[in-house]
């Protein structure tokens, strides 16, 4: 497989482990290259105009389902080997992943991840990212892809962390937000302009009834 891989020890990853081990999440402002960040906003706009994201579920398995009132967002899961870009990226999470795993501990064994395209006034209510019969979700990994953003824009990832603090990400492009699935609810705040970005999971073995 292509992709774009760097040591584990780099020290942005290391810094990545620091704040995940500290205070549970990590923000880089700068993580992707800015090259690679444009690819990958190309690919997730040619994919959408080409009608293959499809709009997001609520659940998993037999009793996932469409509910534009909590999510409002269109995605498409990766996989291996379709384009350059996305192999690069996923490169460059698998190294991630084995620092995590190196510095942490966590066994984590594989990621997974999918474009989301928020439309203007799209949005993503609070919630969590680990389903309540599922515990594989282990850190969720957000990158955005979006050109010259402004904070005026709207579309702040809006994180819920400890001691009634909110902590808002402006979704600028190439910067990495990285934070335990199962421990910082957070939110999608509406935008004035299309959003994109990629999100995934890191995960550990689990028995699942819907792989």
């Amino acid at each position: 497989m292509r992709g774009m891989h760097i040591p584990s020890d780099h020290p942005l990853l290391l810094r990545i482990v620091d704040d995940l081990a500290e205070r549970g999440w990590s923000q880089q402002n700068i993580f992707l290259p800015q090259a690679l960040t444009v690819a990958l906003a190309t690919e997730c706009r040619q994919r959408a105009a080409e009608g293959e994201l499809a709009p997001a579920g609520v659940g998993r398995g037999p009793a996932q389902e469409v509910r534009e009132a909590i999510r409002g967002d269109h995605i498409q899961w990766l996989e291996p080997g379709q384009t350059g870009p996305c192999d690069e990226y996923m490169g460059l999470m698998e190294s991630l992943r084995e620092a995590l795993n190196r510095g942490l501990f966590l066994g984590l064994e594989d990621f997974e991840s999918h474009f989301a395209l928020y439309p203007p006034g799209a949005f993503y209510k609070k919630h969590v990212d680990r389903f309540r019969d599922d515990d594989r979700r282990t850190v969720s990994a957000v990158i955005y892809l979006n050109d010259a953003w402004l904070p005026e824009h709207g579309g702040q990832l809006r994180m819920y962390l400890k001691d009634d603090v909110e902590h808002d990400v402006v979704p600028t492009g190439g910067c990495l937000v990285l934070f335990l699935s199962g421990e910082v609810p957070h939110e999608v705040l509406p935008a004035t302009r299309e959003r994109l970005s990629l999100t995934g999971w890191f995960r550990r073995r689990g028995s699942d009834p819907f792989p």
